[in-house]
């Protein structure tokens, strides 16, 4: 398989490019590699599939942000798989554009069925399903080609008939003094055909409500605001159309101990004075568990220690983060008088001046509750 080419040097744009010049770019390399400009040309038709996979992902803020930071590669780790299979896809996910573009569906014809509509499902989920990938059931409100019509919405034994204003067609030419505009036909929506008897069940519409469950493969390394495609898992569309795609649009709680930094992590971790003065040897958490680190003689507090790969996975499948541990020395609030004793004689030898024991400390002593 050929690596794909950059998606810039595809629209012949630069990196900077705003929206607009992405569109008008995209507008123009559509229009002279569109197949019914090109017929039997199958160089053209391929640079067309090209360039409406570009602009499927610069024209997305989301997509153009992870491919600008993780290229082919980041795209296909995040779920948000581009490409299509035909031009005929292409011209079913921009249909609204291409009827601008050329007319009626985009190649002249009739419009046709319509595509169902596309879904968005918020999904949060913890912290480390996020860092390990995880499997979750969903459950999805949508509309679904209804079983008793088969989609059709004629009632059992009848069928949809060829609309009577546009003959079929699925629209209309009007006339204004010169010109002769192709409009979508009022009576049959565009659809060609219109249902006299309709179903019992779906009222004539061809679909029903349903709640779909869907199993969904999260993979390592997502993060808040990602989305996930799941193909023709949206709305039904009209009979004989695709249905939508679900869009699962992704939200990472928050961690008690954990924080990110794109694939990296940082926590803290309180070592005690002597700890910090001594040395030791101690056991931090991390996504995978508990790692040792050791903390050196004299380390200061604020110090950071890096755990080299134990961070969260990147996205492209190609190694990971790093976990960042500050070590922070830890201040108790109260002290045993046999601590206070020894701290005090710290204190005495470093000359360091603290506050002498008073009255009300000794009277405290006294009447504090024990401890359980």
């Amino acid at each position: 398989m050929a690596a794909k080419r950059d998606f810039y040097e595809v629209l012949s744009v630069g990196r900077e490019a705003s929206a607009a010049d992405v569109k008008k770019s995209f507008r123009s390399l559509a229009m002279k590699y569109h197949p019914d400009k090109n017929p039997g040309d199958a160089e053209a038709e391929a640079k067309f599939k090209e360039v409406a996979e570009a602009y499927e992902v610069l024209s997305d803020d989301q997509k153009r942000q992870m491919y600008d930071r993780y290229g082919h590669d980041g795209l296909r780790g995040a779920g948000m798989n581009s490409g299509f299979q035909s031009t005929d896809d292409v011209f079913v996910h921009f249909s609204d554009l291409f009827g601008d573009l050329f007319g009626m569906g985009g190649r002249g014809g009739r419009r046709g069925a319509r595509r169902g509509a596309d879904l968005e499902y918020p999904l949060t989920i913890e912290f480390l399903d996020a860092a390990k990938g995880c499997e979750k059931e969903i459950q999805v409100p949508k509309h679904a080609r209804c079983d008793v019509c088969s989609g059709s919405g004629a009632a059992a034994g009848s069928s949809p008939v060829s609309c009577t204003t546009c003959r079929g067609a699925g629209e209309v030419i009007q006339a204004q003094m010169f010109l002769r505009i192709r409009t979508t036909c009022p009576s049959c929506g565009g659809r060609g055909k219109v249902v006299r008897d309709p179903c019992n069940s779906c009222e004539g519409s061809g679909r029903a409500r349903i709640s779909e469950t869907l199993k969904v493969t999260i993979p390592a390394g997502v993060d808040t605001g990602m989305q996930l495609r799941l193909h023709g898992k949206g709305d039904a569309g009209d009979a004989g159309a695709p249905p939508g795609d679900l869009y699962i649009t992704l939200q990472v709680a928050e961690h008690a101990q954990f924080r990110r930094d794109g694939p990296n992590v940082m926590s803290t971790f309180a070592m005690g004075y002597a700890q910090a003065c001594l040395g030791a040897e101690v056991m931090v958490p991390t996504v995978d568990g508990e790692e040792k680190i050791v903390i050196e003689r004299g380390t200061p507090s604020g110090k950071v220690a890096t755990l080299r790969g134990r961070g969260l996975p990147v996205l492209n499948g190609r190694g990971r983060g790093d976990h960042y541990v500050q070590l922070v020395v830890a201040v108790p609030t109260t002290l045993a008088p046999k601590e206070e004793e020894l701290v005090r004689q710290l204190a005495g030898l470093q000359d360091s001046k603290v506050k002498e024991r008073g009255i009300l400390d000794e009277i405290w002593e006294k009447i504090k509750p024990s401890a359980p």
